[in-house]
């Protein structure tokens, strides 16, 4: 017995949130990326403790950096207006996939220390909540009344294209109709000693990013196909590019410019692959991952092609 075949993933909105940073900011904002290769300038976002100022000041209290900055990206990506929380009914249909390495670890430790020092007593009930490993994800859908699957993902440099995938896979096994592919970091003092990085290479860099996934069938105005390939362990057994653009390391890299993003890095580089996309590229390949966590490539195309 044979089934309809599932229809192509489409990218049908995304958004990329930046802090502006004194390390990495121009008097102008944000550098652009590798602009004489083509890829374009990003607009720097509000930081986290300015998040009100775009999803308004209600809930935000006990809301971690990385939480907020992923909430402003599923926000822009969403299209809503400055200021406005939803007021909608739940949408069960719109799942939620979030990618973060050490968006809570801060809270992880600071209650660990906690309850070394003083027991359970010693943990604030407001803190508590944020040292669930799954705290960005179902804060996003709690707060955009999204009450479709919702999943958290930490598998290191790869993190960003693994939560693509599981994005795609939920499209096409019919378990939702619609999914945000969240990722964020934060660059606090903790997450940047857990985080480390080699000499000479670039340090985190707080942020988020987001796209939005559908079916091609489902897909008003699609802005470019996706399709993510398997990881593999080492950079050799990447297979070749049948694109002109590759967007990640070695090629047109945005942590060269912006720094670290680390757990959110493959859902940046899909956001600017699907812009290049939207703005005459004939096909953009991702590549993200590193030499600890394996590698992991997804192909984007026009849409009405298969990448």
């Amino acid at each position: 017995m044979t089934g309809t075949p599932a229809p192509a993933v489409v990218v049908t909105s995304y958004s990329i949130h930046l802090p502006a940073d004194d390390r990495f900011a121009t008097a102008a904002g944000l550098p652009p990326v590798a602009t004489a290769a083509g890829l374009p300038a990003v607009t720097p976002g509000c930081p986290a403790d300015q998040a009100y100022t775009l999803l308004g000041r209600k809930g935000l209290l006990y809301k971690e950096p990385a939480t907020r900055l992923a909430l402003c990206a599923a926000h822009r990506a969403l299209g809503l207006p400055d200021g406005v929380r939803p007021d909608v009914p739940l949408d069960p249909g719109t799942a939620v996939v979030a990618a973060s390495n050490l968006g809570n670890v801060a809270t992880v430790v600071d209650v660990t220390r906690a309850v070394a020092r003083e027991g359970s007593r010693g943990v604030s009930p407001m803190a508590a909540p944020n040292a669930s490993s799954n705290v960005i994800a179902s804060s996003i859908a709690m707060w955009f009344r999204l009450a479709g699957p919702n999943l958290m993902v930490c598998s290191g440099e790869t993190a960003g294209l693994d939560a693509l995938a599981l994005g795609a896979l939920l499209l096409r096994a019919r378990r939702a109709d619609r999914v945000l592919v969240v990722g964020a970091e934060p660059d606090d003092e903790t997450a940047v000693a857990v985080r480390g990085h080699a000499a000479g290479g670039p340090p985190l860099r707080a942020g988020a990013a987001c796209v939005v996934l559908e079916p091609a069938t489902r897909a008003g105005t699609p802005l470019a196909t996706v399709t993510v390939g398997p990881t593999v362990r080492h950079r050799a057994d990447v297979p070749p590019w049948p694109v002109p653009v590759v967007v990640g390391p070695g090629h047109l890299d945005p942590a060269a410019a912006w720094g670290d993003g680390y757990g959110f890095q493959g859902v940046l580089q899909t956001a600017l692959a699907t812009r290049l996309v939207a703005e005459g590229a004939d096909g953009v390949a991702v590549l993200c991952g590193g030499t600890d966590d394996g590698w992991r490539t997804a192909l984007l195309a026009p849409p009405g092609r298969q990448p």
